[in-house]
């Protein structure tokens, strides 16, 4: 008797952040960021997944999180906001601006929701699930877990930028919120890759299960985990 798929049809593929300010040569580039374009669109015009969604960036010019809002303060220096460390980016995903968009190379039309995230000035967001801290202590759900539910979802598998992130934390806010989830690993890229082992240590610790692409083709077409 076969072993379910490791991808069934109550899955869902979150693509984490897949945009120009991200990739070389954009305003927060994350190394080997465009390496993982071409995997993704694969996988995401596969058929594997029923239900794809998918996260923007979108910051105000006034955000919180810049370092240029913050006279004396450099990019990637780091802060306490609201009673937690907060990391101060170079100025980035600038609402209306190119670097902003989501990437040309990706088939975005099969993506059934966009989830933009850091609308809000006062309050950086990294992940899918649920904002960081605003000024009241309190971390806003974005709703997608909500979305994910009624759409009879009871598992995720994540991907693209950054994995030290904006990956993470919406994977841990996934399982916080009682997905089964999967992080994709060779779908993704770290702004600091010298912590990848121990950021993969930490995400198995949460209950993460940690998969590569082929391990998902190959499930489908054994039909084992």
């Amino acid at each position: 008797m076969k072993e379910k798929k490791m991808v069934s049809d109550r899955a869902a593929l979150i693509v984490v952040d897949m945009q120009p300010d991200f990739m070389p040569g954009g305003a927060l580039p994350v190394q080997g960021g465009d390496e993982i374009v071409g995997p993704i669109r694969a996988l995401m015009e596969s058929g594997l997944f029923e239900l794809i969604v998918a996260t923007q960036d979108w910051h105000p010019r006034d955000h919180v999180s810049f370092a240029s809002n913050h006279p004396g303060r450099k990019p990637m220096e780091t802060i306490e906001l609201y009673g937690h460390q907060q990391t101060l980016w170079p100025d980035h995903c600038v609402q209306g601006t190119t670097g902003a968009d989501l990437h040309a190379g990706l088939p975005w039309e099969r993506a059934a929701k966009i989830v933009r995230k850091a609308t809000d000035p006062t309050t950086d967001s990294y992940s899918a699930i649920r904002n960081n801290w605003n000024p009241a202590g309190e971390r806003p759900l974005t709703g997608l877990g909500d979305y994910l539910n009624a759409r009879g979802v009871r598992e995720v598998f994540v991907c693209g930028l950054a994995r030290d992130y904006c990956v993470r934390w919406t994977a841990e806010d996934a399982i916080d919120a009682g997905f089964r989830v999967w992080l994709i690993w060779d779908l993704c890229r770290s702004i600091d890759p010298a912590a990848d082992e121990t950021l993969r240590r930490n995400l198995e610790e949460r209950g993460i299960e940690i998969v590569n692409v082929e391990e998902l083709y190959k499930s489908r077409e054994t039909g084992t985990a």
